[in-house]
C-alpha cells in the first residue's frame, strides 16, 4: 500500500509542478535550477508545465485503472525526466545542489517506489 501512497503523491506533484509553471513561469524557472532572463522567452516553460502537468494526470489514471505492474512500468519510465532536467540544470548553469538535491534526488525516488511497485 506505501507504494501506492507513494506513487500518488509523486504524481500529485508533478500535477502541482505542472500547474506552477503554466500559472507562474519564471518563478518555477528559478526553482528548477535555470531562470529566465526578464526579457527571456518563456516557451520551454509551458512545454514543461504541460509535460508535468500530463505525466502527473497520466500517473494518477494509471493508479486509478490498472495494476501495479502497469503503474511500476510508468514509474520507471518516468524518471527519465527528472534524471534529464538533471542533465539540463547542470549543462545550463545550475547548481550542483539543485541538480542533485532536487531532480536526481526526485529521479531516485520514483526508481524507489517503482522497485516497491514491481515487488508487489
Amino acid at each position: 500500500m506505501f507504494a501506492y501512497g507513494l506513487a500518488v503523491v509523486l504524481s500529485l506533484f508533478c500535477v502541482f509542478i505542472g500547474a506552477r509553471f503554466l500559472l507562474a513561469p519564471r518563478a518555477s524557472a528559478a526553482g528548477y535550477g535555470v531562470p529566465v532572463t526578464p526579457d527571456g522567452d518563456t516557451a520551454y516553460l509551458t512545454v514543461k508545465g504541460l509535460r508535468d502537468l500530463s505525466y502527473g494526470l497520466l500517473g494518477l489514471a494509471l493508479i486509478a485503472f490498472t495494476d501495479a505492474e502497469a503503474v511500476a512500468w510508468y514509474m520507471l519510465i518516468v524518471a527519465l525526466n527528472p534524471l534529464g532536467d538533471t542533465v539540463n540544470v547542470l549543462r545550463h548553469g545550475g547548481t550542483k545542489a539543485v541538480a542533485f538535491g532536487i531532480h536526481f534526488a526526485t529521479a531516485l525516488v520514483i526508481l524507489l517506489d517503482a522497485a516497491l511497485l514491481f515487488a508487489h
